[in-house]
């Protein structure tokens, strides 16, 4: 997804600016800068099980077929993927690892409001050496069984392997379930197993499986995971950030970590609690399981000039309106 016109996004930023860190024990769980200046637009951010501390990442739109491994640590980019394998990326916005060490990559975006037949998921082992390095990657054809539609986020169960997509729509949307195993031979379709009404730009599932937090651009969204279904159980504290796509629990699960698109953007932690990853009983979470407005923490002066914004800039237009 392209950056929001520049005067937005800067007064979004100079009034709200960054929520406080959480320092935990996970490298990289008190947040870092990605200094790769080939890092535009971050879209996507999953922390390595092999590798604890490193965080793979990605470009948004037709970048091509690259990950990038972070330090959490120091924000160095310490290996490059070029993926083989696949044809040429059309939209990726997420990353995600299977319980098999497989790193997902979801070439799901569809700027045009859902033109698109199909769309792509990538598989590829996550190295056990970090180093610059080809990998083959395994490509599935992704269709929904209710039509095409446009997603950011990606997620694959941690203790069942089974892959979600959560479509990006605040009106309507749904998160939808892959089937048990994935064909690259055939075409994968996806259904609907839940609504989800949030403007969905990334996710992922708590390290023991036992929630799913979602986030948007000014929100999110924690949900209890069970028997195969999210319900929902708290709204989660978004720091606010110039454009913010990408989320990933650190390996302990006690914290989450929020990421932007923009050269040198910041990983931004916010602590959920005991480790299982439920933010709604953690002081960054409301605790409120209905279905009320989002609580982002603003002060209602920021909330007004978030509508301002909005109101000026017609953000939602310019999401929706296809890349050249």
């Amino acid at each position: 997804m392209r950056s929001f016109l520049g005067a937005a996004s800067a007064a979004v930023v100079l009034a709200f600016g960054a929520t406080a860190p959480a320092v935990a024990d996970d490298a990289g769980s008190d947040g870092f800068t990605i200094k790769d200046p080939r890092i535009t637009e971050s879209s996507g951010l999953a922390a390595s099980r092999i590798h604890p501390g490193i965080y793979w990442t990605h470009n948004d739109s037709s970048d091509g077929a690259y990950l990038y491994a972070i330090d959490g640590r120091t924000g160095e980019t310490v290996a490059t993927l070029t993926l083989t394998g696949v044809g040429a990326p059309r939209d990726v916005e997420a990353i995600s690892i299977g319980p098999d060490d497989n790193l997902y990559v979801g070439d799901i975006g569809d700027n045009l409001g859902g033109k698109w037949s199909h769309v792509w998921i990538y598989k590829l082992p996550e190295p056990k050496e970090l180093r610059d390095r080809t990998v083959r990657a395994t490509q599935f054809t992704v269709q929904y069984a209710d039509g095409p539609r446009n997603a950011e986020a990606l997620m694959v169960h941690p203790k069942t392997g089974r892959v979600y997509i959560a479509e990006k729509n605040e009106d309507g949307g749904g998160l939808y379930e892959g089937p048990q195993n994935l064909s690259a031979s055939g075409t994968n379709v996806f259904r609907r197993v839940s609504g989800i009404d949030l403007w969905v730009t990334d996710g992922a599932f708590s390290p023991d499986g036992r929630h799913l937090a979602l986030r948007g651009y000014f929100g999110g969204i924690s949900y209890a995971w069970k028997d195969g279904k999210p319900e929902r159980e708290g709204q989660l504290n978004v720091p606010m950030q110039p454009q913010g796509e990408s989320v990933t629990y650190t390996l302990d699960g006690k914290t989450l970590l929020y990421g932007s698109e923009g050269r040198g953007s910041s990983v931004e932690p916010v602590q959920v609690g005991d480790g299982s990853g439920d933010d709604s009983k953690s002081p960054s979470g409301s605790g409120d399981s209905g279905d009320g407005p989002i609580d982002t923490g603003l002060s209602a002066s920021a909330v007004g000039l978030v509508a301002v914004v909005i109101a000026v800039f017609g953000i939602g237009r310019l999401l929706r309106r296809p890349k050249k």
